[in-house]
């Protein structure tokens, strides 16, 4: 059987982001129905601002949004809504920028590699499991046990770098 590579593009001109964020939102509501776990409407509100923008996003950016819209929105509740999308797989942390952002196939179990671009601040997903088998390959050697790999690399994405 052989492996292959999840990779969200950065978006082109052409792209339909509304309907990017569409078939993402119906993805969790699938698997939230499959597993049998209630995608809450607070749930599914943060998915959706997430999903606004290929650009990962704060926690206190979306508290920021969720307070003009809903009495009682604090940190906990957005937080708890956080954990549950990250383990559900619906989102990825990006440590780095102590943010979030959209999961590209979160129907398959994966490890994350983020390309961040440091111009726009836009975001793509490449989850190549050839890239987690050797980090976690070279880690064993040393005698480590890889739980979780998370790869972030910043750069310039193909719409920046056309720009002049």
């Amino acid at each position: 059987m052989t492996k292959t590579a999840l990779m969200g593009a950065f978006p082109s001109q052409e792209h339909n982001h509304r309907a990017c964020q569409r078939q993402a939102l119906r993805r969790a509501e699938e698997e939230c129905a499959r597993k049998g776990i209630r995608l809450t409407a607070l749930r599914r509100r943060v998915l959706e601002l997430i999903w606004d923008s290929h650009a990962p996003v704060k926690a206190y950016d979306l508290l920021d949004q969720l307070k003009g819209e809903r009495r009682g929105a604090a940190p906990p509740t957005v937080y708890r809504a956080l954990d549950f999308l990250v383990a559900e797989g619906f989102i990825h942390r990006i440590e780095s920028l102590n943010a979030y952002v959209g999961c590209d196939g979160p129907d398959e179990a994966h490890q994350g590699q983020f390309l961040i671009c440091r111009q726009c601040g836009e975001s793509a997903e490449l989850s190549d499991p050839d890239v987690t088998e050797l980090l976690a390959a070279k880690a064993a050697r040393l005698g480590f046990d890889v739980d979780q790999t998370t790869i972030e690399l910043t750069g310039v994405c193909p719409r920046c770098r056309a720009t002049p």
